[in-house]
């Protein structure tokens, strides 16, 4: 018997667990936050009506979800564009495995320049973390960190284009 596409490529994937397609997810009504928090997740207070839970997940172990069959309903609903795509057949499980690789190969890539210019919070979204190295004061005179920015600028830009185009379209 044939393995559907999540079954494919979401252990092979990650990345919307991961931080690199998403800082956080909110919970939905049907949620139970008391529930959640025993399993894990650190929940939050993003907005006055909104509960949520930063990424990168808590209960996420590089290829599973640790809480698969109580995780949070917009996880269970969420499908990335690639997997959409593949279950239509526009897309093969060759060609997507492809694309997830690059993208991870990306993301790591992004990772270890952060890394090499201080942001080591590795629990904190890729996007923050891009953030907070970026607003960080630069020393005009110091062309290696300069040159370091400018590769992370320029990797990012990579990422986000490839997180565009195959991941959340």
């Amino acid at each position: 018997m044939a393995m559907n596409g999540i079954e494919q490529l979401c252990p092979n994937c990650g990345l919307c667990c991961d931080s690199t397609l998403f800082a956080d997810v909110e919970l939905r009504a049907s949620d139970k936050p008391a529930r959640l928090n025993q399993l894990g997740l650190t929940l939050f207070r993003k907005t006055k009506t909104t509960t949520a839970f930063t990424q990168p997940c808590a209960c996420f172990d590089g290829r599973l979800c640790k809480i698969y069959a109580d995780r949070p309903k917009r996880c269970g609903l969420f499908e990335c564009g690639l997997l959409k795509r593949v279950e239509t057949g526009e897309v093969t499980v060759s060609a997507a495995l492809k694309k997830i690789s690059t993208a991870k190969k990306q993301a790591e890539r992004v990772r270890g320049l952060l890394r090499s210019l201080g942001q080591r919070e590795e629990r904190m979204a890729l996007t923050h973390r891009y953030a907070a190295a970026m607003s960080a004061p630069i020393d005009l005179a110091d062309e290696a960190d300069a040159e370091q920015r400018g590769e992370l600028m320029l990797a990012v830009n990579d990422l986000m284009t490839a997180l565009q185009r195959d991941f959340l379209r």
